[in-house]
């Protein structure tokens, strides 16, 4: 009886926000998107990386906003970013950071059957780079699932600015 539970057992749901970087799609888990609004104006700071394009005010908040493009490296050096951009705000238990995309992200419901485990060689290659979740297959489609919780490492946190105290 419990091959018949087992086979009974439906198959998770799992709600992604889905964005473009270069030409590939990514997705991140809903529940690490605190929101998305269009790219407020971003003050430049000094002796930060250069995807951390500078902070933002959102809300009342000063965010540091990074360009995702530019830390995996999928854009031309020469290539500028869009005039008009959007903002996710992405909220870490020591952090929150907005993470420039050029659309508007869309949410995207899967089943977790479909999220497969990232190749071996890939998790590999990037041994300090395990933000990648997993690899989403819905039909031609091809999603790479970030975990954004991941996305930083310690040191590259150390350099955020500070946000203002209130």
């Amino acid at each position: 009886m419990p091959t018949s539970e087992k086979a009974a057992a439906p198959d998770p749901i799992i709600q992604l926000i889905v964005f473009r970087l270069g030409q590939e799609e990514y997705a991140i888990r809903i529940e690490q998107v605190k929101e998305v609004t269009l790219t407020p104006e971003i003050a430049r700071m000094p002796k930060t990386p250069a995807f951390v394009k500078g902070i933002a005010n959102l809300r009342g908040d000063i965010i540091a906003v990074v360009d995702l493009e530019e830390r995996f490296q999928l854009r031309e050096a020469t290539e500028e970013l869009a005039a008009h951009t959007y903002t996710m705000a992405i909220e870490a238990k020591d952090y929150t950071i907005g993470v420039v995309v050029r659309e508007v992200p869309q949410p995207l419901s899967v089943p977790q059957s479909a999220i497969e485990q990232t190749p071996d060689f890939i998790q590999e290659a990037n041994i300090h780079d395990k933000y990648i979740e997993g690899i989403a297959r819905i039909g031609d489609r091809i999603i790479v699932v970030l975990d954004m919780l991941k996305l930083l490492t310690p040191a590259e946190i150390m350099q955020l600015p500070a946000p203002a105290a209130s």
